[in-house]
């Protein structure tokens, strides 16, 4: 293959440009994210039944339709949240690789079969299907500039020409508003209907009677007779359409011609349709909107959209009205991937200077350097072809295969000009005579190479995601290093190259002489190391077991980690008032955090939800949303880091409420792994008050075990509840009816929606609830009036009491059992995988009917197994199984493989003294480290075999491929080491992540060039006198004998 392209060299160069024809396309195409998608594809099922306890919501409406979602196609599990604002959520998770429409239809399905047994008030409500998104995009507000509109004017501006037109936007999975819309509000008196004998039930009977759509028909329509002149539609006024109109519907006539109207027992106005729900932003009452991207979208270009479209909406809106998009997570994907790119481009600049100043010459640095950009490009073409996107994961592995790409070419050109320099040949010969020497070694080192990485690629679960778009990337990027170097490398060669004058490293003027003087005198040096090593292998390799010994036990004592929380631009606060609080103390809350956060510096915005939280949704919850300046305004201080420890600590005092600040974790959806996920389930229908019993008490014995830490029940805790103990008996010698009782608690309490009424174009809902000094207290329950069969009315004091008691704020489910979400991590010198099986032992120690599951990072972490101590040895079985094919030798192989832990020592070694822990990056790393140090092997190894086929002595043949290929390995060493270098010293957005990659590979490589150097030779030595024991031994030590009295080497400038 060589040879036919370096007969023909505008060939090689048509394939190089092709290549990068193709890439350069394929960019634009790509999608950019800071990760790929990791979490398995899911749907989100939302609906809601306003005044509904928790319990009635989990029995009524979640169980039905959870037992539908149990047969769907590719489920893998499914989890709901029924909570006191009557809001119920079931997000339904699928097998990886599920199509999420197909999915969603499938869902759509199952519920339509279940819509008859659901209560009539959700059928009205509706029920969402929708892509479940893993991430907050953007919060979107809306704000007064003359404070003229309050929030519900502002939400109901919102829902009516923003909501749409953003959902609308490709790349936007939810569009959810945490504010309301308009309605007509009725807001009943109690004690006046009492007044004329009404009660609420009658309010509703009217409204529904009067406020009603008409179908009428038309005059004149066919058939009709032959003289007809005239047709025209006949209207009949049916939807009333103002407060003024529904205050005029008659409830009551009298015999005597008096009526009584809505508007004498009630106030009607245009108010919200929920008050769920308030954004503040920075202290300011606005309308705010959450924009989540869809599983399949691109951040980036669904971020731009957004904006480019509020941009273009704001045109129309008026002049009173502004818009802000105070928090984006954008800004973290495009600094993250604009900090790799640039490590990408020092990368490449710090490689050049290495190769200029080894190969001085700028055609030789020149050759290598070509095969970046086309390697590069190459890669980018396959990721488009793979369905991947370019994130952190992708531009890692680019920027750590710089070092390895111009690590062929770097040996082919080394090579060729120490051919024409030795045996003074023209470009082309010594091309050609290049190749058939080196050929073997590129094809050995790719194939080890690529070994190293493909078992990555089938790494299961959610983080097998991870380590096949690092894999994947690096794979191409070493395929087509190879290809370049088996053909643009060599044409490049017998093409630029002139012929050399002078001796292989002549002395040069300047820095150069004092290079070749130093890097000669090194040489010299390391081969009389290698030559005192050899004599002493048996010493050597007594040495090297103990280091064996020493990597293993330091690496078991890594602390264990998932990936590095960097700094992201935000952070998020958690306020949690206590269970009984009004929405009035959770706000007193809420304020006393944006106080404290005006004086903070570092922060840009602060954008509060109130009624919502991560943990659940209630008046006592709100969740903050905190936009951080730019990390070039920030410094140490202002660290995301730094601000969450300030805020916790100056929160810790607040008595009426648990403020928790914290980062995001570094993958939505995901988490970190050193917590877990655990479902407590009640598999023998104990009731709710039997599991919350048996949650507390596995979270005592998990906190007082050895291996567990910060273990906590996750969710809102149990609040207060007014039980109404009605009276059946009393109730039906009163001649009232149970239902008539619920229909006139829930439309006091909790708001009846009873039809829709025309508002500006826009249907909007009629919703009946008794006036807010009318449902403060629970005597006021007792004063609704019911009416019996004979028609008078009857107080609810009469046949009901009150009694105070505690019930669940939210019930969780969990494939169809009712659940305690509990959370928690392994101590420190303890894996998760310890804390999963802790967690599982203490949970068998429970009494029977109690069952558990994982989710989420757990649950992948199960999936998966330890399997990555098995990949890791896959990885090393492949690189034997392909040099021993390769040299058709079994000795070879073993040599080779005995380099890797010299690899592991030096990042091991790296990590540590950073502080470290051994991650998905550490991992990611080790396996890269894996490779190199078999690629310097091989460089050794394949000349040390070829000298010895051409009749040299073992010893004799491996001495002199360690002269020659002293400067490659040392250039190609540091080559990479240079490469890597900007990661290691990374500062500003997704610099954590760089350093926990970059650390350890440079250390790695570092033990490398130095301690593999030193050692191969032993090695390759070692293991061919141990497996082929010959008559050279004695000749072996003569010619060790002709260099000498070898001493211990001595090591100095």
């Amino acid at each position: 293959m060589p040879a036919f392209f370096i007969e023909r060299p505008i060939f090689a160069w048509v394939v190089a440009l092709f290549i990068c024809l193709i890439g350069a396309i394929s960019i634009p195409l790509l999608a950019v994210a800071q990760y790929p998608i990791i979490a398995p594809p899911s749907i989100s099922i939302s609906t809601s039944y306003p005044g509904a306890s928790p319990e009635e919501l989990y029995n009524s409406v979640t169980r039905p339709i959870e037992e539908e979602l149990n047969g769907a196609s590719g489920i893998l599990n499914f989890e709901s949240t029924s909570d006191s604002l009557g809001q119920v959520e079931i997000i339904a998770n699928f097998q990886p690789g599920t199509d999420t429409t197909t999915a969603s239809v499938d869902v759509q399905n199952r519920i339509k079969r279940v819509e008859a047994r659901l209560p009539p008030a959700v059928i009205q409500q509706g029920i969402l299907v929708e892509e479940a998104s893993s991430a907050v995009l953007q919060i979107i507000t809306l704000r007064s500039t003359d404070d003229s509109l309050d929030e519900v004017g502002l939400g109901d501006f919102m829902v009516r020409n923003i909501v749409g037109e953003v959902r609308r936007i490709p790349g936007v999975g939810r569009a959810t508003l945490y504010s309301t819309e308009q309605s007509l509000r009725i807001w009943v008196d109690p004690e006046k209907l009492v007044g004329f004998n009404l009660t609420a039930d009658d309010v509703t009977k009217a409204i529904t009677a009067q406020n009603a759509q008409v179908a009428s028909g038309s005059l004149g329509a066919e058939p009709s007779p032959p003289g007809q002149k005239v047709s025209a539609l006949v209207l009949v006024k049916g939807q009333l359409s103002t407060p003024d109109e529904f205050g005029s519907i008659v409830l009551h006539a009298n015999a005597d011609g008096s009526v009584v109207r809505l508007r004498d027992v009630a106030r009607i106005e245009i108010g919200g349709m929920g008050y769920q729900f308030t954004t503040r932003l920075n202290g300011k009452p606005t309308a705010g909107l959450s924009v989540m991207l869809a599983p399949s979208g691109n951040a980036l270009a669904t971020a731009a959209a957004v904006k480019t479209k509020m941009e273009e909406l704001s045109k129309f809106f008026p002049a009173n009205i502004a818009y802000d998009i105070p928090y984006d997570i954008t800004p973290v994907v495009k600094a993250a991937i604009e900090k790799v790119l640039h490590t990408l481009v020092e990368a490449v600049v710090l490689v050049f200077i290495v190769m200029f100043l080894f190969l001085q010459n700028i055609r030789y640095t020149l050759i290598p350097t070509i095969v970046v950009p086309v390697a590069l490009l190459g890669a980018c073409a396959t990721l488009l072809l793979a369905g991947y996107s370019i994130n952190m994961l992708t531009l890692f592995a680019m920027v750590m295969a710089i070092g390895i790409l111009v690590d062929d070419a770097i040996v082919v050109v080394e090579n060729v000009e120490r051919i024409m320099t030795e045996e003074g040949l023209p470009p082309k010969e010594a091309t050609r005579k290049a190749m058939t020497q080196i050929t073997g070694a590129i094809v050995g080192i790719t194939l080890v190479l690529m070994a190293v990485f493909v078992p990555m690629a089938f790494f299961p679960g959610s983080v097998g995601i991870i380590y096949r778009q690092f894999s994947i990337t690096m794979v191409a990027a070493i395929g087509f290093s190879a290809l370049m170097a088996l053909s643009l490398t060599p044409a490049l060669c017998a093409t630029l190259l002139k012929p050399a004058k002078g001796d292989h490293g002549a002395a040069k003027k300047g820095i150069f002489r004092w290079f070749n003087n130093a890097l000669d005198a090194s040489r010299g040096r390391y081969v009389r190391t290698v030559s005192w090593s050899l004599k002493r292998k048996g010493r050597m390799m007594l040495v090297y077991l103990v280091l064996v010994g020493g990597v293993a036990f330091a690496f078991s004592r890594m602390p264990g980690g998932f990936l590095p929380v960097d700094d992201q631009g935000f952070i998020t606060v958690d306020v949690q008032t206590p269970s009984d609080s009004s929405f009035a103390r959770t706000k007193a809350a809420v304020e006393r955090v944006e106080k404290y956060l005006e004086t903070r510096s570092g922060i840009q915005d602060v954008t509060f939800l109130t009624g919502f939280s991560f943990l659940g949704q209630g008046i006592n919850t709100a969740q903050a949303f905190i936009t951080l300046k730019d990390w070039s305004e920030r410094g140490p201080q202002d660290s995301a880091a730094a601000i969450v420890n300030d805020i916790n600590a100056a929160m810790a005092g607040v008595r009426d409420a648990k403020i928790t600040a914290q980062q995001p974790p570094p993958i939505d959806n995901l988490g970190n792994s050193s917590g877990f996920s655990f479902r407590l389930q009640d598999r023998g229908q104990k009731g709710y008050a039997a599991l919350i019993e048996a949650a507390r008490k596995l979270v005592t014995d998990a906190n007082a075990s050895p291996i567990l830490q910060k273990v906590y029940i996750e969710g809102l805790p149990e609040g207060p509840v007014v039980n109404l103990m009605v009276d059946r008996e009393k109730a039906s010698a009163f001649g009232v009816s149970f239902a008539d009782v619920n229909n006139t608690i829930s439309t006091n309490l909790g708001s009846a929606y009873i039809n829709n009424f025309p508002n500006k174009g826009r249907m909007q809902r009629v919703i009946v609830q008794a006036d807010a000094m009318d449902r403060m207290n629970p005597a006021d329950i007792l004063k609704y009036n019911v009416k019996n069969s004979r028609g008078d009315l009857v107080p609810l004091s009469s046949f009901a009491s009150i009694q105070w008691g505690k019930g669940p704020s939210q019930i969780v489910g969990f494939n169809y059992y009712p659940t305690i979400r509990i959370s928690g991590e392994a101590r420190a010198g303890y894996t998760s995988g310890d804390a999963i099986a802790e967690m599982e032992r203490l949970a068998g120690l429970l009494p029977r009917g109690f069952g558990y599951e994982w989710s989420g990072q757990s649950l992948q972490e199960k999936l998966s197994g330890s399997q990555a101590p098995l990949l890791l040895a896959l990885s090393v079985l492949v690189v034997f199984l392909c040099l021993a094919a390769l040299y058709e030798s079994w000795t070879i192989p073993a040599a080779v493989l005995l380099t890797i832990p010299l690899g592991v020592f030096g990042a091991v070694l790296a990590s540590s003294m950073r502080g470290l822990p051994n991650g998905v990056y550490f991992t990611v790393g080790l396996i890269t480290i894996i490779g190199l140090a078999a690629k310097d092997a091989i460089l050794i190894i394949e000349f040390a075999k070829d000298l010895r086929e051409q009749g040299k002595s073992l010893l004799e043949s491996t001495m002199e491929a360690c002269s020659l290929r002293f400067r490659p390995i040392l250039m190609t060493g540091f080559a990479f080491v240079c490469g890597v270098l900007p990661m290691v010293v990374a500062q500003g957005a997704g610099s954590l992540s760089q350093q926990a990659l970059g650390t350890g590979v440079m250390g790695g490589m570092i033990a490398v060039v130095i301690l593999a150097l030193l050692m191969v030779p032993v090695f390759f030595v070692f293991v061919q006198k141990l497996f082929s024991k010959s008559a050279e031994e004695p000749q072996d030590e003569a010619k060790l004998n002709e260099l000498g009295p070898v001493s211990p080497p001595q090591f100095h400038p």
